[in-house]
């Protein structure tokens, strides 16, 4: 445990309480730039205008200050403590500073920075002041111009945010200047200089203004952009027509860089990506990685409303732009493909990385009340539960009036810095509705469990379904109130097949009953249909129940988790050692696989045992070794028993060539699942399949597809196809990202030994964040490999951690929290977590970032 006696002193924490507003507003800035990645210049000229007492206090981190004026005369300024304090008499004055920065020495990735030749910003959340004095914090808005020169031959491209209003050469040097009219806080300043080329094209609005569309990348990487080009006009057509959202000035831009700290920062008008998430084409991209492409892309464009013209008052609402416009782009991915995939995929993600943050020391609401470092809260819990609290709302209020709510919205806070209680309050005032209960989603954390009852007596036409709720203590939050919990609830009749209710039922209380009338036979009950409340449930339905509805469920996720639910019953009771039947899971799987009717893409994720992680949720002490040999064992009969359905399903898809199209991803996802199967079977002739299938695919899924099974297996041909995908990628850095996920994700005995060799490898760094996430994040995400009873990979990722906090310690920080599920685990287990934990809070030099995540995590 964290010893308080020996501990180093904790960072100061940040409250919510505190909020006040800022002293000093800026209404507009003029910044110029001498861009250099050795040495640049920045000049910048505030207009400020006094909002309460005191001097000017600019944050400004790590800056060689060369100049400050004050209405062109020196001032009278102190820099102490990364705090540029200015002394100001008048209530308005001009504040020229002038600092030097080096953006090729800057490894932390936020502020202005260099990646592969290219310069470019992250200022969110605090960025901003690594590059000039500024009132860092996002209710101080702005109206920018900016003006870069730089060597023409070095850096032909120069962008920034808005629109370009002039442009120009001096000698070997040229210049471009920007203004962006609309008002924006500085986490969304953004500024490009590079050699990149552009895939151009336009977009007219439903007004009927044309807007220039321009995704900026390296030379050759041009073909790879058409995907995201695509969706980026969808998405703005998409907008228009769901939420009437008009896309507002003459252009916008997309910049693809190899080093980001994110997937992608919504900067007004310039967004700049993680080149993985818009780089794609069939070679070298998954099904997955085009929807990720699709989704981050409309992610970033629908933040120009939520998020740009209606941004965060302060840090606290991170939630108020993310979880909303999270929401938004998970529509739009289900309405361009198939919805009941998306739904199925959005709630693995939530359960696989949420549900275990507010099971752990690191739970908090989606409105947080304090924080230490800002960073660390870009978490599951703000942004995808925060989507479903908004999803809440959607099916509270139903489509048209929540559409209503949002147009009031945006609306009411065009061009200001707003609050969750500024949305909600929208949703009320537009419905007439009362979401004061509701608005426990934002305060409190944890997730509510849910247990339910269905009642039947037979012969006198009623059923009675009893709920009753809990919310688990969390840090800080022992006492919890009753959320109000929309449940979408269905009966069915056992014998007749016969939907009898299907309704929205509000769980208000800690415990409600309602009753169901004219129910002629024993019902069956669906429960959180459509997965519309992020709770757990638990409800007494047998083995037969849950085959049943997931044969005959309507509702395509209830149908989804009937049959995972089927399935961890039986795991979780061969873990314990109860006895159990096999026979009930491979008669549903047999079903699924037999109904022509189903979608391939639905079949796919039904038939695949939940992960090895999400069982171990589901027990009180998690036993990894246990858990991976009941799955296995499971696997193994099910690829025994339904061999020819499985060789039937891989044969009927065989045929499938490369389209982008919900029809055809769905049978390369039902492909590979069937190859799985028959290799966790031990059919002595699927390693050869796998092969043939990695040597003849004619995209990138059916390849990594088959690598992946061949990387689980200790076939002959593994080698040969680890070293031939190497051979064949090595000098694509997002694909090579694969090649060391799928060796850090292996079920092999012998995975935690060769990640550490991979962490040797001549094409290992520490300072790309996609590659310590291929590695290191991959190899913490297995269960079972990173929980080897050693410790040794509890060890290698502290190692890791400790290497990256002092080149970038935001990303270092995100790695802390497989740490935190000590809990979890058996004693021995346990202590060896916590010994790393110690050993990362007691090394001196820690940034607060993951002092933070590594403090949180030790406390009992």
């Amino acid at each position: 445990m964290l010893d308080a006696m020996n501990a180093p002193a904790a960072p100061p924490a940040i409250r919510r309480e505190d909020y006040r507003p800022p002293e000093w507003l800026v209404p507009e800035i003029a910044l110029e730039f001498d861009l250099d990645p050795a040495r640049t210049i920045v000049r910048s000229t505030l207009q400020v205008v006094r909002n309460g007492e005191g001097p000017l206090r600019l944050n400004a981190e790590d800056l060689t200050v060369l100049s400050v004026e004050v209405d062109g005369k020196a001032a009278d300024y102190s820099y102490e403590g990364d705090i540029l304090t200015v002394k100001i008499a008048a209530d308005a004055a001009t504040v020229t500073t002038t600092v030097e920065i080096a953006p090729s020495a800057n490894s932390q990735l936020m502020g202005l920075y260099e990646s592969g030749g290219i310069l470019c910003t992250q200022c969110e959340a605090e960025g901003f002041r690594r590059i000039t004095p500024f009132v860092d914090r996002p209710d101080v808005l702005s109206i920018y111009r900016v003006r870069m020169s730089a060597d023409k031959a070095r850096y032909p491209v120069l962008l920034a945010n808005g629109d370009p209003i002039a442009s120009g050469e001096e000698g070997d040097r040229h210049w471009a200047e920007w203004h962006d009219p609309f008002p924006k806080p500085c986490y969304l300043f953004a500024l490009v200089a590079g050699d990149l080329v552009a895939n151009r094209d336009s977009f007219v609005t439903k007004s009927g203004k044309t807007v220039d569309l321009g995704i900026w990348v390296r030379d050759g990487d041009v073909p790879k952009t058409e995907h995201a080009m695509q969706a980026l006009k969808a998405s703005m057509a998409w907008d228009e027509k769901a939420y009437g959202r008009e896309y507002d000035l003459d252009v916008f831009n997309i910049v693809a860089v190899s080093d980001f700290n994110f997937g992608a920062m919504e900067n007004k008008g310039l967004n700049i990506f993680n080149s993985r998430y818009i780089l794609a084409d069939p070679e070298t991209a998954t099904d997955a990685d085009f929807d990720a492409v699709a989704g981050v892309v409309a992610h970033e464009y629908f933040h120009n409303w939520s998020g740009n013209r209606v941004t965060c008052r302060d840090w606290f609402q991170l939630s108020l732009k993310e979880g909303f416009t999270v929401f938004r782009d998970q529509q739009f991915s289900a309405d361009h493909g198939s919805a009941a995939v998306k739904r199925i995929e959005d709630v693995k993600m939530l359960r696989a990385a949420q549900f275990q943050e507010d099971a752990g020391p690191l739970a908090h609401p989606i409105r947080p009340e304090s924080y230490i470092e800002i960073s660390n809260f870009y978490t599951a819990t703000v942004y995808n539960k925060g989507a479903e609290v908004i999803r809440m709302m959607h099916t509270i209020l139903g489509p048209d009036q929540f559409r209503a709510g949002s147009d009031l919205y945006f609306d009411r806070h065009d061009g200001e810095a707003a609050t969750c209680e500024d949305f909600v309050k929208a949703m009320e005032d537009a419905t007439g509705a009362d979401l004061t209960q509701f608005r426990l989603w934002y305060s409190q954390a944890g997730t509510p469990r849910v247990k339910a009852e269905l009642v039947h007596a037979p012969g006198d036409g009623r059923a009675h379904l009893r709920l009753a709720q809990h919310v688990p203590p969390t840090p800080g939050q022992p006492i919890k109130q009753p959320m109000p919990i929309p449940l979408k609830v269905a009966l069915f009749g056992e014998k007749t097949g016969e939907k009898y209710a299907d309704r929205l039922v509000m769980l208000e209380s800690e415990a409600h009953e309602l009753t169901f009338e004219g129910i002629s036979e024993r019902p069956i009950l669906s429960i959180n249909r459509g997965f519309s409340a992020p709770v757990i449930v638990v409800a007494s339905r047998s083995a037969d129940d849950l085959a049943f509805l997931s044969a005959n469920d309507d509702d395509p996720f209830a149908r989804y988790e009937a049959m995972q639910q089927l399935m961890l019953d039986t795991l979780t009771a061969a873990i314990s050692g109860a006895p159990t039947d096999d026979e009930a899971v491979v008669e549903a799987v047999r079903q699924t696989l037999s109904n022509a009717d189903l979608d391939p893409a639905f079949v796919g994720e039904a038939v695949l045992l939940p992960s090895e992680a999400f069982i171990g949720d589901h027990m009180a002490e998690v036993n990894p070794e246990a858990i991976h040999a009941a799955r296995e064992k499971l696997r193994a009969r099910l690829g025994e028993e339904l061999e020819n359905l499985w060789r039937g399903a891989y044969a009927a898809t065989s045929a499938n060539r490369f389209e982008y199209s919900p029809a055809a991803k769905g049978a390369r996802r039902l492909r590979t699942v069937a190859l799985g199967y028959l290799m966790a079977a031990r059919a002595e002739d699927a390693p050869q399949i796998a092969m043939r299938q990695f040597e003849a695919a004619d995209n990138m899924t059916d390849r990594q597809g088959a690598l992946g099974m061949l990387a689980n297996s200790d076939a002959a041909e593994r080698t040969a196809a680890l070293n031939a995908f190497y051979e064949r990628y090595r000098s694509d850095p997002l694909v090579l990202d694969k090649w060391f996920s799928v060796q850090a994700l292996s079920s092999r005995d012998d995975t935690l030994q060769q990640v550490t060799v991979l962490a040797k490898h001549p094409d290992f760094t520490l300072s790309n964040p996609n590659r310590l996430r291929a590695l290191v994040g991959a190899l913490a995400a297995n269960q079972r490999a990173f929980h080897a009873a050693s410790g040794e990979g509890y060890r290698f990722l502290a190692d890791m951690i400790l290497a990256v906090d002092k080149l970038n310690p935001q990303t270092a920080a995100r790695l802390v929290p497989p740490l935190g599920r000590w809990r979890r685990f058996d004693e021995a287990r346990q202590a060896l977590m916590q010994a790393e934990l110690q050993r990362i809070v007691d090394t001196p030099g820690l940034s607060k970032d993951v002092f933070e995540q590594a403090s949180k995590s030790l406390a009992a």
